[in-house]
């Protein structure tokens, strides 16, 4: 029996990805869970594993394409159904309707059927070929008959046609008047998934499938990125260069439009002194083996003030007028990767040691910068930490990533002249930054929130009472 494979759901709000290779060939066993493509989603590089065992039959996608959600890739022989449609068939030798009822096929037509048995087993007829579902061969009568929904059965060929199924016939299990309802509501049969015996199609099924298009389709026109305006041509003020864009770039693109689109965006800004600090993490680092980033301090302090600050911990879900508070705290990074950037997510990072969450760190940034991040380690953040320290920036306005309410932001720390018991003395100031949806948090929420983690950055000790 032949069986599609298609994209499976690949992370949140992801619809689309890049075919980079086919890992399989036309003919080639595969095992259940044996990566099939390898593709680029979501920022990073993600295996598409087969659902199932088989033989492979006809592979559908090239290196290069884009695939979307839900399409076929390939199909599949399953090994088990080809047995049952083999030679042990013909020689049943008893009632048209046995064995092959049981295993839920059609019987043969009428004008071959004798009384007393099968028409093959009367005639000396040679095994019938496979049975295939066939769209022409299906009719009311036998939906009537047989009950729609409840069959399973494909449409057997005359014994000594040997007939294979027509291109073009469909191999869902569905009755004609289920088909029916699909062709009116603009559905391809083949994309619904069956949830009866053997997969069969049911009214249910394809409603449910609608459902979820339209569903889906309003999801796309909601998030969609910031709609744009025809481009002048370029060339008539001289010579240009075009260049595809990446999977890693139309999903950044796509996500930062869709969140600057939804998000009523205010930017408040702050500083915390982290002179004690830098001396303390670099001795604590060096007890603990590992090395402790102020990314990494960010990180701990965040995920407390989450805990400290429930509505930076939420999301709003606009359709229904309501607030989701989540009971958890996944913290996301964004990592600088020659591929763009990426934001890996450290989870529970509130029940989480100080150099726990920098071990965290560490290895998510390294497989950042290797694409060998998979997708649950991108997505489920409730709060990102951005730092642009390390590259000289200092205040910046963050974007929040939808649908997060708030994103902190870390520039690079400096040496400033700052008033002291009656003198100036140089202290190490850190400039932060948090950008939040306006919708939810208001301004006095959102100075709060940041003074908060200035004054917890700016006591080391303070951190050792916030490990989990």
């Amino acid at each position: 029996m032949l069986k599609e494979v298609k994209v499976p759901v690949l992370g949140e709000n992801v619809e689309s990805a890049d075919v980079l290779n086919v890992l399989v060939a036309v003919g080639d066993t595969v095992a259940a869970e044996q990566s099939l493509l390898e593709v680029e989603t979501d920022k990073a590089t993600v295996e598409v594993p087969a659902p199932f065992g088989g033989v492979v039959k006809e592979v559908r996608v090239k290196a290069g394409e884009e695939v979307t959600v839900g399409q076929t890739i390939l199909t599949l022989e399953v090994d088990g159904e080809r047995a049952d449609a083999g030679g042990d068939e013909a020689s049943d030798g008893g009632d048209a309707d046995d064995g092959r009822a049981a295993r839920g096929r059609r019987e043969a037509p009428a004008s071959t059927r004798g009384s007393g048995g099968s028409a093959r087993a009367a005639a000396g007829a040679p095994a019938a070929a496979p049975a295939r579902r066939s769209l022409e061969t299906e009719t009311e009568t036998d939906a009537e008959t047989d009950g729609a929904g409840a069959r399973e059965e494909q449409a057997r060929a005359p014994a000594d046609s040997g007939a294979e199924q027509r291109p073009g016939a469909s191999a869902a299990a569905a009755a004609p008047s289920v088909r029916r309802l699909a062709r009116e509501l603009g559905l391809d049969i083949e994309d619904v998934q069956g949830t009866g015996p053997g997969d069969h199609v049911s009214v249910e099924d394809v409603k449910r499938h609608a459902r979820e298009l339209i569903a889906r389709a309003g999801e796309r026109r909601r998030t969609r990125a910031t709609p744009t305006a025809p481009l002048p041509d370029f060339t008539q003020w001289g010579a240009i260069e075009r260049e595809a864009m990446s999977g890693v770039r139309r999903s950044i693109a796509a996500g930062m439009g869709r969140s600057w689109t939804i998000i009523p965006h205010v930017t408040q800004f702050d500083r915390a002194d982290i002179t004690d600090l830098e001396g303390w993490r670099r001795t604590l680092g060096e007890r603990a083996g590992t090395k402790l980033t102020v990314t990494a301090v960010a990180l701990k302090v965040a995920a407390a003030a989450l805990r400290a600050f429930p509505k930076f911990n939420a999301s709003v879900d606009a359709d229904n007028e309501e607030i989701i508070y989540k009971k958890y705290v996944h913290v996301a990074v964004a990592v600088d990767t020659p591929h763009g950037l990426l934001a890996p997510v450290v989870r529970d990072a509130d029940r989480k040691s100080l150099v726990q969450i920098a071990r965290d760190l560490a290895e998510l940034s390294e497989k950042a910068r290797a694409r060998k991040l998979g997708r649950e380690e991108l997505s489920g953040a409730c709060f990102t930490v951005t730092n642009l320290g390390g590259l000289g920036t200092t205040h910046f306005s963050p974007i929040v990533n939808w649908p997060e309410v708030a994103v902190l932001g870390l520039g690079r720390a400096s040496q400033t002249a700052v008033h002291v018991d009656g003198a100036f003395v140089p202290r190490l100031l850190l400039p932060l930054s948090v950008s939040y949806d306006h919708r939810l948090i208001d301004g006095a929420d959102a100075a709060r929130f940041l003074r908060w983690i200035a004054e917890a950055i700016e006591q080391p000790l303070l951190l050792l009472l916030l490990d989990g």
